[in-house]
């Protein structure tokens, strides 16, 4: 056996509020990899939910890796929300028309560009990661963490602002994680070195 069927929705038997998390998605615009579950304390199809002001006239994407480990309540907010900055006034006055409307032209809302999750990374109960972000492979963000800036691949993060807390590794283990790639393996080879990947000495990888 290599492990459980990627494509099917509830990979444990009996019971469905985790899933594997590409095979509940219906947005065009969210992206999931193999393996990368979501667990809900009350139903799986809250994470689209969760995805909040993904407005198809944006066009921004929310993408996430391989193996990856979502708990409940995640929230990512997207380009959506944003409002102008650098204004004198934050209200979205052309979107209620009745003489409003051109109060955009030739204006545009701030986009800071897609929210991008690597492998193999976890992110705690009630997190929040803001647009834009990018949060690298193997990384682990905290319980009612509010991630505003980018997280370095195989750190631990946490509050809120979220700061970086600590590496899990050291930084030669980290390199040499990142050139392996092992979510990239087929599953063959990963179901052979499930043991060696729950263990802490590399070597027993290269």
């Amino acid at each position: 056996m290599n492990g459980p069927d990627k494509n099917i929705k509830y990979p444990l038997e009996n019971y469905d509020r985790l899933c594997f998390l590409k095979n509940v998605v219906k947005n065009p615009n969210i992206s999931v990899g193999d393996y990368t579950y979501y667990d809900d304390f009350e139903n799986v199809e809250n994470f689209e939910k969760n995805v909040k002001y993904l407005f198809d006239f944006v066009d921004d994407k929310l993408i996430i890796g391989k193996f990856c480990m979502i708990a409940s309540d995640v929230k990512f907010i997207m380009n959506g929300a944003n409002h102008l900055t650098d204004a004198l006034s934050t209200y979205p006055f052309a979107i209620f028309g009745k003489g409003w409307e051109r109060a955009m032209d030739g204006k545009s809302y701030p986009n800071k560009g897609d929210i991008n999750i690597g492998n193999d990374v976890w992110i705690g109960y009630n997190a929040t990661i803001m647009a834009g972000i990018t949060i690298g492979d193997g990384a682990i963000i905290a319980t009612n963490s509010t991630i505003v800036k980018d997280v370095e691949p195989y750190s631990i993060v946490g509050g809120n602002p979220a700061k970086e807390i600590k590496k899990r590794f050291d930084n030669s283990t980290i390199k040499k994680l990142l050139e392996i790639k092992w979510w990239n393996w087929d599953i063959e080879k990963i179901t052979k070195n499930v043991q060696n990947l729950t263990d802490n000495n590399i070597e027993n990888l290269i």
